[in-house]
């Protein structure tokens, strides 16, 4: 993600927290704040992957979360496991999930499928366009509703993968989520200090050892 010249980042220190390791992958819990891979000025080098490098020097990217969003992040320890695990995400078969805060009520469970774009003159904003935008869907389900506060919690299955799809989907809908400074109109009137958006699952199978892997991360909201 392209980040602003002006951007102060402070990105948390606290040692990376590993949820699952094997001769092939390894999964961290990331925290908000932290990049997953680093930008491109010289002061926004700190990131989840440059952590992973200094254990693991043959590691590669699988997929990515906001900087913003804290959770499930997999790393390959080397090329072939890039290569297999990239293959299960292009071919979705990559289940994850998330949850966040949603401003109002949003009950029940459904679908959003609207086309996204990057929105260029504001990036890395991103933006619906039904005209030019790539497909994008993502299914939600209620988990609860706090009437005091009117946020829902919500949990989240995208079935593609856009940037800032979930948080761009749910403004859409007039949903935006809490915190959220890029596309909630009142970030600042969330009860936490940061982006209520976190990837709490994943489970695939193993693409090189076989076996079925489930990953859970508590929520820490």
């Amino acid at each position: 993600m392209p980040l602003n010249d002006h951007f102060i980042y402070t990105p948390p220190q606290e040692p990376l927290s590993i949820l699952y390791e094997d001769d092939d992958l390894i999964v961290i819990d990331k925290p908000a704040g932290l990049l997953s891979v680093p930008g491109r000025l010289p002061e926004h080098q700190d990131s989840a992957y440059l952590r992973i490098l200094e254990s693991y020097s043959m590691a590669k990217v699988t997929h990515r979360l906001d900087m913003a969003t804290s959770g499930i992040l997999l790393f390959a320890k080397h090329r072939d496991a890039e290569v297999a695990m990239s293959k299960l995400f292009q071919a979705r078969s990559v289940q994850k999930n998330y949850v966040a805060l949603v401003q109002g009520e949003l009950s029940g469970e459904g679908s959003i499928d609207v086309p996204l774009i990057a929105d260029w003159p504001n990036r890395p904003k991103q933006k619906v366009d039904f005209e030019i935008g790539k497909p994008a869907k993502t299914l939600y389900q209620q988990l609860d509703y706090n009437a005091e506060q009117d946020i829902s919690r919500i949990l989240l299955a995208p079935i593609t993968g856009r940037s800032h799809q979930l948080r761009v989907h749910l403004a859409h809908i007039g949903h935006p989520i809490t915190g959220d400074k890029l596309y909630h109109p009142s970030p600042s009137s969330s009860p936490l200090n940061r982006l209520a958006l976190h990837a709490s699952d994943l489970a695939f199978k193993h693409p090189l050892q076989g076996h079925h892997l489930t990953l859970q991360s508590t929520v820490p909201f």
